[in-house]
């Protein structure tokens, strides 16, 4: 009798316990970054010079010095109050294991979708959250269903190779015909309009274009409002490719004027990796497919065109204190800085003449990334040709 007294006794203190955690609230508002100063003021070349502002961002991060990184467009790594944040979600899905997934999982994510949407100038319903931008555009480019046998579709040798490999099969999938073409050496905004807009001239059939904001290969920031507009004026439809830009170059998504985005989370903005998102203009849904046929959500919604399965659910609910952070420090006063420093060692690397710097220095031509390379090794076999690089497919 004393030992079914007992355990009954630990049961009910078990099942107590269990209730409380259930109950406990899961998601703490984004909070951020204690003790940084207000943004700076002024112009824009006042903001990025501001020392003792940006070294207070600086201390924000923990990163080895062991090593000088010359690939800052792989990922942003977390600030430490994102990481913090990252570790207290990724105990509390530990603690809370499906129940988490299967009860309140689904009112947490719209919340981040929602945040996620406020910040880039969206409705919520034009986002659905995915696991980074190569995700988005496989999903945007694979689903888009406005293509027929004889018809082209265009792109561009300075966009990223995941996406010139989902353009290409495109060719099997939807009987149309590939073209690409070559952005011109050195790159300039006019010399770039004049070369889409040839492009588009010479293949009268092409029905989707994608574009790239930011390329990842040379830093050159791609003026796309203007040849979205000169696509549309075709009846061609744009795919836009913004994995580089948001959160390094100040905007909102309805500047592209294009109808179908895919953005990155985890580069520019912060988060942990292995998130982002698409977008979908509201009246457009209709032209992209649903992800593998969905029938979680209606076809309707935007989030049938996603499709992944269980997600990391700390990295997602993470991103509203990166976006936090990001929004604290200010995209304008960021785009400042980085700009700053990008000036500061091209302006030096130029007078090397061994170095040629690839991306011009017109004004809102570049961002953070600038690419340079040895004198008339213009390519990867020049330049090393025991050990030729290429992108992991990951990134």
């Amino acid at each position: 009798m004393h030992l079914i007294k007992t355990i009954s006794s630990d049961r009910r203190s078990i099942l107590k316990g269990l209730a409380v955690a259930a109950m406990a609230p899961l998601a703490a508002p984004a909070m951020a970054a204690e003790g940084l100063p207000a943004q700076p003021t002024g112009s824009a070349a006042a903001i990025a010079a501001d020392k003792a502002y940006w070294a207070a961002v600086k201390g924000l991060y923990a990163v080895t010095p062991d090593v000088v990184n010359f690939e800052n467009g792989y990922w942003g790594i977390m600030a430490e109050p994102v990481r913090r944040e990252f570790i207290r979600q990724s105990d509390m899905i530990n603690f809370q294991n499906t129940y988490y997934a299967r009860q309140r999982a689904g009112a947490d994510f719209e919340a981040v979708r929602t945040k996620v949407a406020e910040a880039v100038g969206a409705a919520t319903e034009e986002i659905a959250l995915t696991r980074g931008a190569t995700e988005a555009l496989q999903l945007l480019i694979g689903g888009y269903n406005r293509l027929k046998p004889g018809d082209a579709v265009l792109y561009a040798d300075l966009d990223y190779d995941s996406m010139q490999y989902a353009m290409n099969a495109l060719k099997g999938r939807r009987g149309v015909d590939v073209v690409k073409f070559d952005v011109p050496e050195p790159a300039t905004r006019q010399a770039v309009l004049d070369a889409y807009a040839r492009a588009i001239e010479a293949n009268p059939k092409t029905r989707l274009l994608l574009l790239t904001h930011v390329s990842h290969r040379t830093g050159f920031v791609m003026p796309i409002a203007e040849i979205a507009r000169m696509a549309k004026a075709k009846g061609i439809d744009t795919i836009v490719d913004a994995a580089h830009s948001w959160g390094q170059i100040d905007f909102r998504v309805g500047e592209l004027e294009a109808d179908f985005v895919g953005f990155n989370l985890h580069k520019w903005i912060g988060a942990p990796l292995g998130v982002g998102f698409l977008y979908i203009r509201k009246d457009r849904l209709a032209a992209i497919d649903r992800d593998m046929g969905d029938e979680d959500f209606a076809e309707a919604d935007i989030r049938s065109r996603v499709h992944t399965g269980t997600v990391n659910f700390a990295t997602v609910l993470t991103v509203p204190t990166a976006v936090a952070l990001h929004q604290q420090i200010g995209a304008a006063a960021k785009q400042a800085r980085l700009r700053h420093l990008r000036d500061y060692w091209v302006s030096r690397a130029r007078a090397f003449k061994d170095i040629e710097i690839l991306t011009p220095d017109e004004v809102g031509s570049y961002g953070a990334i600038t690419s340079f390379r040895l004198a008339g090794k213009t390519s990867t076999m020049a330049a090393s040709p025991a050990t030729p690089l290429r992108p992991p497919p990951w990134c």
